[in-house]
């Protein structure tokens, strides 16, 4: 009988990564807590997509029949100009590379929910707490948490998102490993006047993108204003007040749904303020700690991408710590497996910006032609960037 004990490994955060991470560990036998700084798992938010290699990892979860449940089946995007005229409906497929009748694309707190209900008789869940400090030794990781306990564990891993606050304490500021990618943007719920159901309206300028998205046919819809920016905000980012009067003045004086829009966002409860940008580190792990997830390698929702890479470095991670005691030996297996997947799933951000928010008047003239095309693919190298990764066979099922 093995009566050694199990190895202890700390995640931060409870969004997608993390809970994706500590289902496969529990799974594997290790002890696994998992540290979330807001007091309850967090509902709401946009319609996020599950693609390619990350439908085949929560298949294997066991969770793909109550994903495919919660699958909201947008049938088009349509694009309209600056004065509202209709240019062209396109399948959602079309924008992202994705594959019709095998992709997912789910409401981020349904998606949310489900993970968390598959570890949560399993694993230890600390909300309304967070790392404080990390002290990386021989012995393990000595994390002094926020509401005041002291711990050690094995292993800590940060799946905290884009701006996270482990890959600071154990790689120091973000800034060196912070891609910019020239465009801000504000996300907020606002009433469905237009009646939408099952559809996205997608409104372009140079440099000004505005998107009304209805992924049901309910009374409220997800609104979207994005914009060329050279710098990013920097004054903006801890001011709601000064976010508003910013997105409003870039986006003043133009026609179809925007001033409804603008009036909407200055009344939003839910509004969502920040760059678009993505993560590139040299490394995702230091010691004993490790990233995964946007934490690691953010690829923007220019690409479309940022679940399932959260979903497959999930997977990949803890079938790696899995096939052996070392580490740093599973850490650089988990970076060789995975780098050149990551890789090519941020490059389609270039595409995904390209298709969504054209920069300059021949660009968006350039994409308004595209579209006109009988059977337009704006997108054309994302599936094969979506699939790219055979996934290892780590666990049986």
């Amino acid at each position: 009988m093995n009566t050694a004990p199990k190895r202890t490994i700390l995640v931060s955060g409870a969004s997608i990564a993390g809970p994706a991470l500590a289902y496969w560990l529990h799974r594997y036998g290790f002890a696994v807590t998992v540290v979330e700084k807001a007091a309850a798992l967090r509902g709401g938010g946009y319609p996020i997509d599950i693609r390619g290699t990350a439908v085949e990892v929560v298949r294997r979860m066991g969770v793909l029949p109550q994903l495919r449940d919660a699958h909201v089946g947008v049938r088009r995007i349509s694009f309209v100009d600056a004065e509202g005229r209709p240019i062209a409906d396109l399948r959602p497929e079309a924008l992202s590379g994705g594959e019709e009748g095998h992709d997912l694309e789910i409401p981020r707190g349904e998606l949310a929910e489900i993970l968390y209900g598959a570890i949560r008789d399993d694993v230890e869940l600390l909300f309304n707490d967070s790392i404080a400090t990390l002290h990386d030794h021989d012995g393990g990781v000595d994390v002094t948490f926020r509401g005041g306990a002291r711990r050690t564990f094995d292993l800590v891993i940060g799946a905290d998102g884009i701006h996270s606050h482990t890959r600071g304490l154990a790689f120091g500021p973000e800034e060196p490993y912070h891609r910019y990618l020239d465009h801000s943007f504000a996300g907020f719920t606002m009433p469905n006047h237009l009646g939408l159901a099952h559809e996205g309206l997608t409104w372009n300028v140079p440099g000004r993108t505005a998107v009304l998205y209805a992924p049901s046919d309910g009374n409220r819809v997800y609104a979207f204003l994005s914009f060329l920016r050279p710098d990013p905000p920097l004054d903006a980012f801890r001011d709601p007040a000064a976010q508003r009067d910013l997105v409003a003045g870039t986006f003043a004086g133009y026609a179809w749904e925007i001033p409804r829009m603008v009036a909407a966002l200055r009344d939003s409860d839910d509004l969502f303020f920040d760059v678009v940008s993505q993560i590139h580190m040299p490394r995702w792990s230091t010691g004993r700690v490790a990233l995964v997830g946007d934490a690691a390698y953010a690829p923007s929702f220019f690409s479309g991408q940022g679940s399932s890479l959260a979903l497959v470095g999930a997977y990949v991670l803890a079938g790696e710590l899995t096939a052996g005691p070392d580490h740093a030996d599973a850490y650089e297996r988990y970076e060789r497996t995975l780098r050149s997947f990551v890789e090519m799933n941020q490059a389609l951000a270039t595409e995904g910006s390209a298709g969504l928010s054209p920069r300059t008047p021949e660009d968006l003239a350039r994409r308004n032609e595209a579209l006109r095309d009988p059977s337009p693919v704006l997108n054309s190298t994302g599936r094969h960037a979506h699939s790219a990764l055979a996934l290892p066979g780590y666990d049986a099922a």
